[in-house]
């Protein structure tokens, strides 16, 4: 049996923070019709499925997961594991916000085989908390992440934003160097990007044009602030006993996100519910992002997918490469050829000389990674591997 990693979307929210552009809303009424529906994909593509497949991880994402009755997610564990073979090892994450689990949805979801749990925090200041549109103090995720590790939870992850409205350099150390000391054995630390159609874009997207200008923008923190604040992220958390092994992830050994890896090694994956999207055998598949829609379809024996496209080659090895250069561990000689068929060097051979040249590119005989500098440049260097 081949792999296989399954996304379960979860689009709800107790409210919409002011960053996100993820499918969400804050309206529940729908939860219950919703999760029926749910079960019911997750069923008609394990019946047309049988035996094909191995269960590796399950990814519990949103929204939020933790605001819907723990009783769904137990639910949809219990037919995971009922209509799909699941390795032992299986890695199960949920994600969190705190204030919107306590010590009962904790022991749930524990009962109902999730193995993982990452809660979005973001930051220790309230007065972050707030610009970012959060719902929770700090002091409910100290209290939610004691009572997960007093329930025997162990494998957290904690996901934090730097480059925020007003941030300081000194805030970004106190919010990591505080969550540090808490000891997960996974940090996502991610840098805020302002995206197009949030209450974000309507209030910061000038300042960062300001910022790009070269000018020194009014809320958002310089381009030396925040690079100081990567740069220091990265010395700090390998003295406290992390491993950067993305662009954006750090783990204490043997506790890398299993599920994410995968995406950026492209393995096989199927995505349920709203808008998730799938990657089987190079074709990828996205479901409707209407809600009503959804479940019509589903009710009514329908596939929920709306967009569907079989990869060409040219488009197989640039995703290789897009993703694959995310991680520290870069791509492969042997990974590209397994997954194009191809060698890395006659298809790239120019754009590695290139960026190897400009120090942002490592070459070994084994294959290629990004440079400190090319991660610094990342974007600039995984556009160089489009093809013509």
């Amino acid at each position: 049996m081949k792999p296989l990693e399954i996304y379960v979307h979860v689009p709800f929210c107790v409210s919409k923070c002011r960053y996100c552009d993820f499918l969400s809303f804050s309206d529940p009424s729908g939860i219950d019709d919703y999760f029926n529906a749910l079960l019911k994909e997750i069923s008609c593509f394990a019946n047309q499925m049988s035996g094909r497949y191995e269960v590796t991880s399950v990814f519990f994402g949103g929204g939020t997961p933790s605001f819907v009755s723990e009783k769904w997610i137990a639910r949809v564990m219990e037919t995971i594991f009922a209509l799909f073979t699941v390795a032992k090892e299986a890695e199960h994450t949920i994600e969190m916000n705190p204030g919107t689990v306590n010590r009962q949805k904790l022991r749930a979801y524990l009962d109902s085989g999730i193995n993982r749990m990452s809660f979005g925090l973001q930051s220790v200041h309230g007065r972050e908390l707030k610009a970012l549109g959060r719902i929770h103090r700090f002091s409910e995720f100290v209290e939610n992440y004691r009572e997960a590790r007093e329930l025997g939870a162990s494998n957290v992850s904690v996901d934090l934003m730097c480059g925020l409205p007003g941030q300081s350099l000194a805030s970004w150390q106190q919010t990591l160097g505080t969550v540090a000391d808490l000891a997960p054995e996974h940090l996502s630390v991610y840098s805020l990007i302002i995206e197009e159609g949030t209450p974000f874009y309507e209030q910061y997207a000038p300042d960062e044009q300001r910022r790009a200008r070269g000018e020194t923008p009014r809320w958002l923190p310089t381009e030396e602030t925040e690079r100081e604040m990567i740069d220091w992220t990265g010395r700090f958390l390998r003295e406290r006993g992390y491993a950067q092994y993305e662009i954006s992830n750090y783990s204490r050994p043997g506790y890398v996100c299993r599920h994410n890896e995968g995406y950026w090694l492209r393995k096989d994956y199927i995505g349920f519910g709203l808008g998730a999207s799938s990657l089987l055998s190079d074709v990828r598949m996205r479901n409707t992002v209407s809600l009503s829609q959804y479940c019509s379809r589903i009710e009514c024996g329908e596939s929920a997918c709306e967009q569907q496209q079989r990869l060409t080659e040219k488009e197989v090895m640039e995703e290789v490469m897009f993703l694959g250069l995310r991680r520290c561990a870069g791509v492969s000689f042997r990974q590209f050829r397994a997954q194009t068929g191809r060698e890395m060097r006659q298809v790239y051979e120019p754009v590695l000389s290139k960026l190897s040249g400009q120090g942002l590119l490592n070459v070994t005989d084994e294959g290629v990674s990004l440079t400190a500098r090319g991660f610094d440049l990342a974007n600039f260097c995984m556009a160089q591997f489009l093809l013509e």
